[in-house]
């Protein structure tokens, strides 16, 4: 539901858009004059404005002007039965978002409307993400790896070159990219991300490039791809190794020329966006498997960023767990908690095959559900997992890496039990996606049937 203004000194333009508008579930407030308009838009706010451009009092340009100065993130559609090409030039280079002929079809309002919407939506996703820099969005930590993770940031901000961040689920890299975003010159345009792990393979491409009014069965409109609506802006390609072959190959050609035809369409669309991407697979295999291209990654791959896990950062811990034990306890209306010396030991110890992002989880956990101001070893042991932590401990490994892989395959074991093998609600329980699950799941031989 939105809130829409028409304006129009015609009383049947009134009725009949009003009419279409309201049908579609939107709040719709009328004007018959400039002066009506302008006194509405001072004292209330909307979402898009159907815009005469001839009025009897005030001429519609002007109040085209105004708007944009006053309500920037407010869509304006203008509209005239006199339309002329030199009207709808200077509209748009005014900040119209389009421009409809009188009498505009009940099809052409309603896409010229989603899309308006869609736009409107993103600048204001946008306006509140830059308004509520939260410690959350930068990386916490004075450890080595993560204060050269930060300089890498500083330097890939000042640039508009694409950069290419790798590490495991949960080490933050979705943070890395809008640390980015927000110290770059394109902070005041659109940030979009698209994770490319969780759109099936036959509508990445609609995703990505938009399509066209039947280019395919359920497309009953025209729709704007990520990369239209982040046109000047930034865009981020998370779990970009997931993208089917025939999505990466039209991402290449976009990168090479900044150009791209939506699905079902023909007209030439050129954009202007900086590409982040992330993956949390071995970029080399992916590549030597044929999963993902070579000339793609090196395309995107001109600033790496590998983002290391958090037992590679051991010593950020207390800082980690101090963050988010404040942070929740703020959230949900708790009192001052503190984590029990050994209980700190303890967590510093621990393998979290989840990283940061697991940590946060238990730690939210365990404000919620541990009544005393103080966090003990005992509630910590409790509320961490399934997993014995003492049996991860006394096993006799070979090295590290055989390690962290004996335990992860065992947390995952764990989890599936504890879900009822259920591999939406482990994913969620594990906080990775589903695909991803999957993948590890094939990794370690792990047969969910017999568990």
């Amino acid at each position: 539901m939105a809130k829409i203004l028409v304006v129009d000194d015609e009383t049947h333009i009134l009725s009949t858009l009003g009419a279409i508008l309201q049908d579609e579930g939107h709040i719709v407030y009328t004007a018959e004059t400039g002066n009506q308009a302008l006194q509405f838009i001072r004292n209330n706010e909307c979402e898009v404005v159907f815009l005469d451009v001839w009025l009897p009092d005030i001429d519609g340009l002007e109040i085209l002007a105004n708007i944009r100065q006053t309500k920037p993130d407010t869509s304006v559609i203008m509209i005239s039965g006199h339309g002329s090409i030199d009207i709808a030039v200077r509209s748009t280079k005014m900040g119209a978002y389009d421009f409809l002929e009188k009498p505009p079809s009940m099809e052409r309002v309603l896409t010229s409307l989603n899309n308006a919407l869609e736009k409107v939506r993103l600048k204001r996703e946008n306006i509140q993400l830059r308004q509520n820099i939260m410690m959350e969005d930068d990386m916490i930590g004075e450890s080595s790896p993560i204060r050269e993770v930060k300089t890498v940031i500083e330097t890939a901000a000042s640039t508009n070159a694409r950069v290419f961040i790798t590490g495991d689920n949960g080490t933050g890299k979705e943070l890395v990219a809008k640390a980015i975003y927000r110290k770059s010159q394109r902070n005041d345009k659109p940030f979009i991300k698209v994770n490319c792990a969780a759109i099936p393979d036959e509508l990445i491409e609609s995703e990505l490039f938009g399509h066209e009014k039947g280019s395919f069965t359920g497309a009953v409109s025209r729709r704007l791809g990520k990369f239209e609506l982040a046109h000047q802006g930034t865009l981020f390609l998370d779990e970009i190794c997931d993208m089917s072959p025939s999505a990466q190959a039209k991402v290449l050609r976009v990168l090479q020329e900044q150009e791209f035809e939506r699905v079902g369409g023909n007209d030439v669309i050129s954009v202007d966006v900086r590409v982040i991407s992330a993956t949390n697979i071995d970029i080399k295999e992916a590549i030597e498997s044929g999963q993902f291209r070579e000339d793609l990654y090196y395309r995107l791959n001109v600033i790496p960023i590998h983002v290391p896990a958090l037992s590679e950062r051991v010593k950020d811990i207390p800082l980690l767990v101090d963050y988010f034990l404040k942070k929740s306890t703020n959230e949900h209306g708790l009192g001052d908690k503190e984590i029990s010396e050994d209980g700190m030991d303890f967590l510093m110890e621990y393998s979290w095959p989840g990283n940061v992002r697991e940590l946060k989880n238990v730690i939210e956990r365990l404000s919620i559900m541990v009544q005393g101001e103080v966090i003990t070893l005992d509630d910590i042991k409790k509320h961490i997992s399934s997993y014995d932590y003492e049996d991860t401990i006394s096993r006799d490994y070979s090295n590290l890496k055989k390690a962290r892989e004996e335990f992860e395959k065992d947390y995952i074991i764990n989890a599936l039990k504890k879900n009822n093998k259920n591999i939406s609600e482990t994913a969620r329980a594990l906080g990775i996606e589903r695909t991803n699950l999957h993948r590890k799941i094939n990794q370690y031989h792990v047969d969910v049937d017999r568990l």
